[in-house]
């Protein structure tokens, strides 16, 4: 995903993808409590409706007309080079030069026979907040490759997307050769996406043509997929590590809470809402930790004793719907998605591997006073947020924090 942070106000962005209008200070209470029989949120985001992460100067989304024809960037005119540099050697390296090119038609016969279905959300490594869900469709990685022939001397490869022809404003990352051509029965490959939600991929969200690397935070899912290049360097060379940060990191799994008012009515119970994505390790369950204060923002230090001392109560997770028919498109059967039983059409786990999910905290009713309520996830190695990767360079997954008050 190409990076270049639009610094207004980051909204919380829920499974529907819409964000959270501003709220009025004090509110009554019900707005944010009542039992929590609500349906669940919509699972897919709407891709108009993902929070918007894009480099360059204009956005290669803001081009039209002729200016994006010649930056390739119509379903007519993608093509995707792959060749080799620094002693990695091909067969048939595809160029545009000599018309060999990797083409959108091309690419889409390919899905008929090696198509991947699955939802991700998508994370980037330093916003905290999740960017959205989708169903995102496409052909692995490895399948393209091999369009290329057999490499030979190749240890990693790199690749890059439209960049208005500015070699500063490239935005590039990399996989190891291996992690491009062999991935477990159980583990998604690496992709290319060319449609989401059930529709062509918009180019507001990377099309015609993006790469998915569905264990990856965003960098690694660069927009506008135009070039790859097989090396025989063996070290990275991400942009992103350019920045001090970690460019093999894996998506986390981390909770997130949603927006609420600074004030509630104590006059009937409270339930808090958020979300949470299934990273790496999994999902075990999220937990709340409810506490009171004299008032303040300042945040808690690492080796505060309070952390000893904490109360940590079990979330509920929203279910996984029953009726998949009414979320997925009409041509994507349940059945055909990854992480999905082929028989029943049901997830296999929930939410799943990459996926996130709304999460509730009935907490009930609280007296008149000030509070802080924090929320944490807790994987499938028994790790609790932000362990067992608390470093900020291999992703932000503090544990979330909201102040409120209670008032009579």
């Amino acid at each position: 995903m190409t990076e270049r942070h639009s610094r207004r106000d980051l909204l919380k962005i829920g499974l529907g993808g819409v964000a959270a209008a501003a709220v009025s200070t004090e509110v009554a209470s019900d707005a944010i409590a009542a039992e929590a029989q609500e349906p669940a949120r919509d699972v897919l985001t709407p891709a108009e409706k993902f929070f918007d992460v894009a480099r360059g100067n204009p956005v290669p989304h803001s081009l039209r007309g002729e200016a994006l024809v010649k930056a390739r960037l119509t379903p007519e005119t993608w093509r995707l080079e792959i060749v080799g540099e620094g002693g990695a050697k091909m067969p048939r390296p595809l160029t545009i030069a000599d018309g060999t090119a990797l083409d959108l038609p091309t690419l889409i016969q390919m899905g008929k026979t090696h198509r991947v279905a699955f939802l991700k959300a998508i994370q980037c490594l330093n916003i905290a907040q999740p960017l959205g869900q989708g169903l995102w469709e496409g052909v692995p990685l490895r399948e393209v490759l091999r369009l290329a022939g057999p490499t030979r001397n190749a240890r990693r490869l790199y690749y890059w997307g439209f960049h208005n022809d500015d070699p500063a404003q490239i935005f590039q990352s990399s996989l190891s050769l291996t992690d491009a051509l062999e991935s477990p029965p159980w583990e998604l490959p690496a992709f290319l996406a060319y449609r989401l939600n059930g529709k062509p991929l918009p180019l507001e969200r990377g099309g015609p043509v993006r790469m998915l690397i569905p264990w990856a935070h965003g960098f690694k899912s660069i927009k506008w997929l135009q070039r790859i290049v097989l090396t025989n360097e063996f070290r990275a060379n991400d942009t992103y590590a350019d920045a001090n940060n970690d460019p093999e990191s894996h998506l986390k799994t981390a909770a997130y809470l949603d927006r609420m008012p600074e004030k509630i009515r104590g006059d009937s119970p409270v339930v808090i809402r958020g979300t949470v994505i299934s990273g790496l390790s999994g999902l075990k369950r999220v937990e709340y930790w409810l506490r009171r204060t004299a008032g303040g923002t300042q945040e808690l230090s690492e080796d505060d004793p309070a952390w000893k001392t904490a109360i940590w109560q079990s979330c509920r997770i929203d279910p996984a719907p029953t009726n998949w028919s009414h979320i997925f498109p009409t041509d994507v059967k349940s059945t055909e998605v990854w992480g999905f039983d082929s028989v029943t059409g049901k997830p296999k786990e929930w939410p799943l591997r990459y996926g996130m999910t709304g999460w509730s905290a009935k907490v009930g009713l609280l007296p008149t006073g000030k509070y802080e309520f924090r929320a944490r996830a807790v994987d499938l190695n028994g790790f609790a947020q932000p362990e067992p990767r608390p470093n900020p360079q291999t992703g932000l997954n503090p544990v979330d924090v909201k102040r409120f008050e209670v008032t009579a």
